[in-house]
């Protein structure tokens, strides 16, 4: 076993994946021979010379849809910078609602799923929360360490400051999340306290963030990426709070199909020359992400 670092310390057991972690312009071949990252790509990729990127536009500063229209924020930069790696253009198309991001994927209407996706055991293995089969599951390929954040009024007039805090609180999540997923949890706790815990489920940010604005609900649960975000922009930060510190900590990944092997590894290789580069500190920062950056991309970092 190897380990998946954040650089602001919080660490996650992984299984070693590509021991060998290539640079962008290429490794030793079996003659000596240099092969770029452009020639590993799978042929179909090479030939199309573009990588089809499903991606919901709803979570800035991850990835959001900028006032010209076009997609924009952390993932947008990484994969622009990983197109100089391999030679190829990364084509964003809108999925819609995160929870549409996987299916898509599933059905080939892009290649990758990049939408600040956490890399879940139950994601991998394709399972619900019941552990019963869904789909095949998918493989990630890491990039950042994000916890979860909630936002509340300014102020924070309901004193949250942890996650047993939501009991007998409204509280609005967008479906398909892992947020989604620790808030039902976080609801059948709450039922053995007699402070019923009442989940909003939404499709966008921007709807849960209005639910909290009017309030309709009292905390809205999210990565803590975006409620920083969030909380610090809109209304020029006099609308939101950060209630508490960043919860469970988890990696965020580029989602690939178990079938694409060889597409999962020469993503994970061009990240990693981002990494040693410089280029993926400087684009973190740009988004004033530092917190998350990882030492090391990795495969299934989860584990």
């Amino acid at each position: 076993m190897s380990q998946f670092t954040s650089r602001s310390g919080q660490v996650a057991g992984v299984a070693v994946v590509g021991a060998l972690l290539l640079s962008g312009c290429g490794s030793e071949g079996p003659q000596g021979d240099k092969v770029s990252l452009h020639d590993r790509l799978p042929k179909a990729v090479r030939t199309a010379g573009v990588i089809r990127v499903g991606g919901s536009f709803t979570a800035a500063p991850v990835i959001f849809q900028n006032a010209q229209g076009q997609p924009d924020g952390l993932d947008v930069d990484l994969a622009a910078a990983m197109e100089k790696e391999l030679g190829v253009r990364f084509e964003f198309e809108d999925a819609g609602p995160f929870a549409n991001v996987l299916p898509g994927l599933f059905e080939k209407k892009y290649d990758i799923g990049m939408s600040g996706i956490t890399d879940t055991r139950e994601r991998q293995l394709g399972v619900d929360k019941n552990d019963q089969q869904i789909n095949e599951g998918v493989d990630f390929v890491d990039y950042f360490m994000a916890g979860i954040g909630m936002v509340v009024s300014k102020g924070n007039p309901k004193k949250v400051a942890a996650i047993d805090d939501l009991c007998g609180r409204s509280v609005a999540v967008k479906k398909g999340t892992t947020h989604n997923d620790l808030v039902a949890r976080q609801q059948k706790a709450c039922e053995h306290t007699g402070k019923l815990l009442k989940m909003l489920e939404t499709s966008a940010d921007a709807e849960a963030l209005e639910l909290v604005r009017t309030g309709t609900a009292e905390v809205y649960v999210t990565d803590y990426p975006k409620a920083q975000h969030n909380a610090t922009t809109i209304g020029e930060g006099k609308t939101y709070d950060l209630a508490g510190p960043q919860i469970q900590s988890r990696p965020f990944g580029i989602a690939v199909r178990k079938s694409d092997r060889e597409l999962r590894d020469v993503l994970m290789k061009a990240m990693n020359a981002l990494i040693r580069n410089g280029t993926y500190d400087e684009l973190l920062a740009k988004r004033q992400l530092g917190a998350g950056a990882i030492q090391n991309s990795v495969v299934n970092g989860s584990q």
